[in-house]
């Protein structure tokens, strides 16, 4: 039966067109391979998605009004006309301005009084008639009326706070033209930089470092710009020729230095580029060696870098001379059970961002004199959080002062930036989410609970619900949601919308499978490849552990997942079909073979590391 011959009230059905693929001597056969359609034109497939879309409006017909008051009560919750917490950086405060009614930021700043004073973490910025005048680098409002679409993708101000490049994408193909602009008069500078990421990083006042990608859409070449100059006429610093890598581009937290960083999901080998030398070319920091991933940083006459490798799974931190990087020092040794996830560098102190027992912590080192010799750390200080399970990350700092921002967030706690004292360990919430209609985050609990996989591996979850309605004696309907693929960690964060769940007496709970990167790089490493499918197990263990605990029965459990997320629904729904009452998959990656092993398709190639040797198993599954 073809899709043109189903009445409106069944699902259309896809008609089976055999196409047939052979590759390394091995015959798939892909019945729906008709459905590709890379010119967006095939009037079968349109048709085909069209039928999918009026079954899907005819069955959701009686939702409509409930789907209306829905929406009007999550917007109800969004405080529209706000500011960002204002960042402390040269003389100005610099922020961004939502407006009531607008969709999109006002880029803003303005003068700080008494500028030359050092920074507290009590500084406010003044308001009111006698504050310094605002002034509106960038309005994204008046920007994007001209453009069906617009989004912008990197911001980047001047080291002398003149000017500003900012990187504006009008499509939604995230291929970005960049604009420099006189950060006071608003007036355009040199020609746009056309067809560039977002990867873009001024190299002093006068020269941007930016990337370009290759026809899939993989980040190959980074390139100096002077202002004054054609984008013709800029040199290429580097270009990655192989195609399982793409390139990064970072700043050091002391603005001397450019990172330019080539990875693939193994190995991470970083040059550096002198700000105020561009035109002397990119030089090694750390050897491009398979299997050894890297990431630097920089303080006075020191490298500072995060090193990976199959024995030190988990990181260790070294440092060099910037004068012979070749002599390292290990100041972190390698830990089985605490993973480095970053650093950020202050003149005086340095923060690791670091991950122990599934939850992210941020441990403060002080660091002697700049010419002081430095053979290791010791005495960290760990930053302490008020809830159960949370989301924690440091966020863009001043280098020469001893206060770290974070942003903070968990599933109860709406989004919040703090700044923190390192030398006296004060934090003083600098900002936090406003959430209209009532919200009291005391009326919601969050818990940790731990599954039991089938092989006894503990597998964390994190659990919201509202005390005063959720009864815990299987009555309760919930949502469990799940990734597990790239090393990604699904932290549990505050979302505006989940509110509305919430409060019709829903338990959320975030299955943190393996796959993903909540307990160390090994949690990543046995669920990839041939141990993919403890991502699936691990998933289908949370939810018989929560129905055994009450939390939920088979009929009131949904899942969800996106993307690779997706994947794991898809293969969890075959092997246990009775486990779930409803499945909610967001753009899922289920067509994993034949995506995989087509090199023409963006993101592809640079997955083979991750995705090579579960082909057999994902198709054993979803068979």
């Amino acid at each position: 039966m073809t899709s043109q011959s189903q009445p409106q009230s069944s699902p259309p059905l896809a008609k089976k067109v055999e196409h047939v693929m052979e590759m390394f001597g091995d015959v798939r056969v892909d019945n729906y391979y008709w459905l590709r359609d890379d010119s967006r034109s095939n009037p079968e497939v349109i048709s085909y998605l069209q039928q999918e879309n009026a079954y899907t409006d005819a069955m959701m017909s009686g939702t409509k009004q409930f789907e209306i008051e829905l929406f009007t009560e999550i917007r109800g919750r969004v405080k529209e006309d706000d500011i960002s917490a204002p960042k402390r950086k040269g003389p100005y405060y610099y922020y961004e301005r939502t407006l009531e009614g607008k969709e999109y930021v006002q880029h803003c700043r303005c003068l700080i009084p008494n500028s030359d004073v050092p920074p507290s973490v009590n500084d406010t910025m003044p308001m009111g008639p006698d504050a310094p005048p605002e002034h509106i680098i960038l309005d994204e409002n008046v920007k994007a009326q001209e453009h069906e679409y617009y989004s912008i993708g990197a911001f980047k101000m001047s080291p002398n706070h003149k000017l500003v490049a900012y990187a504006e994408d009008v499509k939604g193909d995230e291929i970005y033209t960049v604009y420099v602009i006189d950060a006071e008069t608003r007036a355009l500078v040199g020609k746009p930089l056309k067809r560039v990421t977002s990867y873009l990083e001024w190299a002093g006042n006068d020269a941007l470092v930016y990337i370009t990608m290759d026809e899939i859409l993989r980040p190959d070449k980074v390139w100096l710009h002077k202002l004054d100059s054609e984008q013709s006429s800029d040199s290429c610093l580097y270009h990655e020729k192989d195609d399982m890598f793409s390139l990064d581009l970072l700043a050091s937290e002391s603005e001397k230095f450019l990172f330019i960083a080539s990875e693939s999901k193994t190995t991470r080998f970083v040059s550096y580029l002198d700000a105020s030398k561009p035109e002397d070319g990119l030089k090694v920091l750390t050897p491009r060696i398979n299997g050894i991933d890297t990431a630097a940083s920089h303080r006075g006459n020191q490298f500072f870098f995060t090193r990976r490798s199959d024995k030190f799974f988990n990181s260790e931190l070294v440092a060099c001379p910037v004068d012979n990087t070749s002599a390292t020092t290990v100041l972190i040794p390698h830990r089985e059970s605490v993973k480095i996830q970053g650093i950020e560098l202050f003149r005086d102190h340095l923060v690791l961002d670091e991950r122990e027992n599934g939850l992210p912590k941020l441990t403060i080192y002080r660091l002697p004199a700049v010419e002081a010799p430095l053979t290791s750390l010791k005495g960290g200080q760990a930053v302490e959080f008020i809830d159960t399970v949370y989301s924690v990350e440091p966020s863009e700092s001043q280098f020469s002062s001893s206060i770290l921002r974070f942003s903070y967030s968990s599933l109860r706690t709406p989004h919040s930036v703090y700044d923190y004292d390192m030398n006296t360990g004060v934090s003083v919430l600098k900002k936090i989410e406003n959430v209209l209609g009532g919200f009291n985050s005391s009326n919601y609990v969050t818990e940790r609970k731990w599954a039991t996989a089938s092989d006894g591996t503990q597998i964390p979850m994190s659990i919201v619900y509202r005390k005063d309605l959720v009864k815990l004696d299987g009555s309760d309907p919930l949502l469990l949601y799940g990734y597990g693929s790239y090393e990604i960690c699904i932290d549990p964060s505050f979302k505006l919308s989940r509110l509305s769940l919430l409060d019709r007496g829903f338990i959320f709970a975030i299955a943190h499978v393996r796959g993903g990167g909540e307990m160390g790089r090994q949690w990543y490493e046995n669920g990839k490849l041939l141990k993919k499918t403890n991502t699936f197990t691990d998933f289908i263990a949370s939810a018989e552990f929560l129905i055994e605990n009450k939390y939920c029965t088979k009929e009131k459990l949904v899942i969800n997942g996106r993307s690779a997320g997706g994947l794991l629904l898809g293969a969890v729904l075959n092997m246990r079909p009775d486990l779930f009452k409803a499945a909610v998959l967001q753009v899922p990656f289920v067509d994993v073979v034949t995506t995989m092993l087509d090199p023409t398709l963006p993101l592809t190639t640079s997955e083979w590391e991750v995705f090579s040797l579960s082909f057999k198993v994902l198709s054993f599954l979803v068979a």
